[in-house]
């Protein structure tokens, strides 16, 4: 056993030394994992529930770069479960039922419990996500599944449902330049062989926006421009370097704080604002800082219906075709189709009519009830015969006959308010001169 345990600690140090230098600075422990306070700090859920060995399934969600899945190895460091990881880009329904097959055979035999990492679980599709439903409702496995996608569009409901959700957040400028400092002193690192000046400390910081696997990469790769160095003589990381090593400046984009909703409040409201340069400025930032091709889709879908609605009903095809095509296409192709699309509702006639759902709601929620005029109830029931006649507009000039719809206690005009634009100005007009033609 001896032997064995010397050869894979000899192995573990052979692939050590050739990992990246973001692999080799992974956190050994929680007191290790820099930043995310909120998830694994003291006194939080995951934190305690890792310390105590009661660990249930836990989806962390996060932008890349994050720590998701340092704090993976975190777990497998701190628990006495044993730790299999599959990897969802890869990974087949085969692959899930081996390891929970495996699971059950250590839980029967000895009491051991597993944990099941999967990473970017957002990328099983949902057959592969329903493998995995029973064995975490019993526990035969806890999950720990990673994503940068918003875990309650990704991932099945049944098996969220399931688990619970930890939010991770985007590095601080101090979080990042915590982890080069680490990273230029440790021993696993870079030793104390580079020194690295404020402008290139600062190019580096601008260049991750909050991703910690970034800066790390561009740190590494800017070394290697640098040539030797030694403890004693620290070879100079310059600004120069930095910025060969990593040529492409980014915008500032974090997908889950402030500036995400800065950037797509100014898109949404650019498109409601008839404005198509800013749009696609806008959509260009999102496209640039990585963001997920379906939440641009989903937000032009619902502005479809909010800001144009039926003054021009072809907007919501258009929107949906966008949709469509962020999930079915992808990156790159269909930044063409959002672009196309959302310059359509930037140039389309506006209206926020189908807003009226929201007073009908209010309505419906605070006010009396209201019974359902008799005249218009179901005919399929003894007794209907004494509903009163109701008038069937086919029958009358115009396709139009003068009748009230609404209950009792409402007047026409209560929620719906359209707009003096477009399609349904039309036939706003046209309905009146249809039931001014009726009555006369």
């Amino acid at each position: 056993m001896e032997t064995a345990s010397l050869f894979t600690d000899m192995e573990d140090a052979n692939r050590m030394s050739v990992a990246p230098l973001a692999v080799r600075m992974r956190p050994r422990a929680l007191d290790d994992v820099v930043g995310q306070q909120d998830a694994v700090g003291p006194g939080s859920w995951l934190r305690t529930a890792i310390e105590n060995e009661a660990l249930s399934s836990v989806v962390l969600f996060g932008p890349a770069g994050t720590g998701k899945t340092s704090i993976a190895h975190v777990i497998a460091n701190s628990t006495q479960a044993s730790f299999v990881e599959v990897s969802a880009v890869g990974g087949t329904v085969s692959d899930l039922r081996r390891e929970i097959a495996s699971a059950e055979k250590r839980l029967a035999a000895s009491g051991a419990r597993t944990i099941l990492f999967v990473d970017e679980i957002h990328r099983f599709n949902r057959s592969q996500q329903d493998a995995l439903l029973h064995a975490v409702e019993d526990r035969t496995v806890v999950l720990v599944g990673a994503t940068t996608e918003n875990p309650f569009f990704e991932v099945n409901s049944a098996l969220l449902s399931r688990s619970r959700v930890v939010e991770l957040h985007s590095l601080s400028d101090a979080e990042v330049g915590e982890l080069l400092d680490a990273a230029l002193r440790e021993e696993r690192g870079l030793a104390g062989a580079f020194s690295l000046d404020d402008a290139a400390r600062e190019a580096i910081v601008l260049l991750a926006g909050g991703d910690g696997r970034a800066a790390l990469s561009t740190l590494e790769l800017a070394s290697q421009l640098a040539g030797e160095g030694s403890a004693d003589a620290p070879a100079a990381i310059t600004e120069q370097m930095v910025r060969t090593a990593t040529p492409h400046r980014a915008l500032p984009y974090d997908k889950n704080k402030d500036m995400h909703y800065d950037i797509i409040s100014a898109f949404i409201k650019s498109m409601r604002g008839s404005d198509p340069d800013a749009a696609l400025y806008w959509l260009a930032r999102m496209i640039e800082g990585g963001e997920d091709p379906k939440f641009i889709a989903r937000r032009i879908f619902i502005l479809a219906a909010e800001d144009i609605g039926n003054a021009d009903p072809q907007a919501l095809l258009i929107a949906d075709a966008a949709f469509r095509s962020a999930e079915v296409i992808g990156y790159p192709e269909c930044q063409l189709i959002l672009a196309q699309a959302a310059t359509y509702m930037a140039l389309a006639p506006k209206s926020n009519a189908a807003c009226g759902i929201f007073e009908a709601l209010s309505e419906v929620r605070n006010g009396p009830s209201r019974k359902v005029p008799d005249y218009l109830r179901d005919r399929h029931r003894p007794g209907s015969e004494s509903y009163g006649s109701y008038l069937y507009p086919h029958n009358y000039p115009g396709g139009w006959v003068d009748q009230r719809y609404l209950p009792e206690g409402l007047a026409r005009g209560a929620f719906w308010h359209p707009a003096e634009r477009g399609w349904e100005a039309y036939r706003t007009e046209a309905a009146s001169r249809d039931r001014a033609s009726a009555d006369s």
